[in-house]
C-alpha cells in the first residue's frame, strides 16, 4: 500500500504530550530541590525551582508544569489512558505486537522518504518526536488496530480478488536519483543539452544555468520514488523511461524547459506474500470492525477508566 510524506496529524498531540509528562516527572522526582526565592506560598520545593529568567522576573517549576497541564493535560491524561486501556484488553486477550510488525509498519511509513535517517529527522523537524516516540505510538496504533479485528473473519478467496483486483497497490516500483536543470526557453535548453554533450558536467550546467532552487547544489534532487508526487508529473513519465545515464530531450514544464539526468536507479524492495496477504487482511478486517474511536471508548468503560479531575476532562 503506497505511502507519501503526510503523516497523521494526530501525533502531534504525543509530541505535546512528552513535553507535558516530562514536566510532571520533573515536578514529582523533586529535580531542583531548593525552593525559589519569593515563591508562592504552598508550593512545594520541586515547584519553586527556577526553570528561566528575565529581567524582574522568574519562572517556576510549579507555573511551568500549571500552563502545561491547563493547555494540554487533558489530551495527555486520555493518551495514558487510551494505551493503559489496550495494554490490559491486550493481556486479557493474549494479543501482542512483535518486532517483526513494527519494523514493517516503520518501513512502509519512511517509503517516499530518502533513508531511514531523513525520515527521522523529518519527525523530529515536524513534530518534535524522536524515533523512540514513533516507535511507541507506531506500537499502540498496531495494538489498537489488532485488537479492534481480532475476532473479525476474512476468507482467503476474497484476500486474493482484492489483491488480483488491485494490482497498483502491489506493483514493484523504483527509486531514481535524479538530477534537473530548468531554463527559460527552448533554444536556451537545446544549448545546455549541447554544451552536455560536449562534455561539459551537468552539475555545473545546472549551478550556472538553472532556475530551479536545486541550481545550486548542481541540480542534484537526490533518490526520489519514480512515482514521486511532489515533482511535475511530465518530468516523473519522462523520467521512468530514462536509462541510467540518459540525459532527457527538453521538457516543456510550468516553469520554463526541463533537462533531466538518472545516475542511478534501484528497485524498491518490497514485503514478501505472507506479509501483503496479512495487510490485506487487515485492511478488510478494519472495514468491517467498529470505528477505532468507539472501539476505544468501548474498552475504556470495560475497564471502568475513568478522569477524577474534573479539569482534565475535555468533555467536562
Amino acid at each position: 500500500m503506497h505511502n507519501v510524506k503526510v503523516l497523521w496529524g494526530a501525533i502531534l498531540a504525543l509530541s505535546i504530550g512528552v513535553i507535558v509528562l516530562l514536566s510532571l516527572q520533573l515536578s514529582e522526582t523533586g529535580l531542583g530541590k531548593k525552593s525559589a526565592a519569593g515563591g508562592r506560598s504552598g508550593e512545594t520545593p520541586a515547584d519553586g525551582h527556577i526553570v528561566a529568567r528575565i529581567t524582574g522576573r522568574e519562572f517556576t517549576q510549579g507555573e511551568l508544569t500549571e500552563k502545561l497541564t491547563k493547555h494540554y493535560g487533558a489530551e495527555m491524561l486520555n493518551q495514558m489512558l487510551d494505551r493503559e486501556t489496550l495494554r490490559l484488553e491486550a493481556q486479557e486477550q493474549g494479543v501482542d505486537i512483535n518486532e517483526a510488525e513494527i519494523s514493517r509498519e516503520l518501513k512502509r511509513m519512511q517509503q517516499g522518504y530518502e533513508n531511514e535517517q531523513n525520515f527521522y529527522d523529518s519527525m523530529k523537524e515536524q513534530l518534535g518526536m524522536n524515533k523512540e516516540d514513533v516507535r511507541e505510538d507506531v506500537l499502540y496504533k498496531l495494538l489498537l488496530e489488532k485488537l479492534a479485528t481480532h475476532d473479525v473473519e476474512i476468507a482467503d478467496d476474497r484476500i486474493t480478488k482484492y489483491i488480483q483486483g488491485h494490482p497498483d497497490e502491489f506493483k514493484q516500483t523504483a527509486q531514481i536519483h535524479l538530477h534537473k536543470m530548468v531554463v527559460s526557453t527552448l533554444d536556451q535548453a537545446k544549448k545546455a543539452m549541447a554544451a552536455y554533450q560536449g562534455g561539459e558536467s551537468f552539475a555545473t550546467l545546472a549551478r550556472d544555468r538553472s532556475l530551479d532552487d536545486s541550481g545550486s547544489q548542481g541540480g542534484d534532487l537526490g533518490w526520489i520514488q519514480e512515482d514521486d508526487p511532489f515533482q511535475p508529473a511530465e518530468i516523473m513519465k519522462a523520467a521512468r523511461k530514462l536509462g541510467v545515464g540518459q540525459l532527457s530531450a527538453p521538457i516543456k514544464t510550468a516553469g520554463g524547459y526541463a533537462l533531466i539526468l538518472i545516475t542511478e536507479k534501484k528497485m524498491n524492495t518490497g514485503p514478501d506474500e505472507a506479509a501483503i496477504r496479512e495487510s490485506v487482511r487487515k485492511q478488510l478486517a478494519l472495514q468491517e470492525a467498529p470505528p477505532l474511536n468507539e472501539y476505544l471508548l468501548s474498552l475504556r468503560q470495560k475497564w471502568k477508566a475513568t478522569v477524577a479531575d474534573p479539569g482534565l476532562n475535555p468533555n467536562s
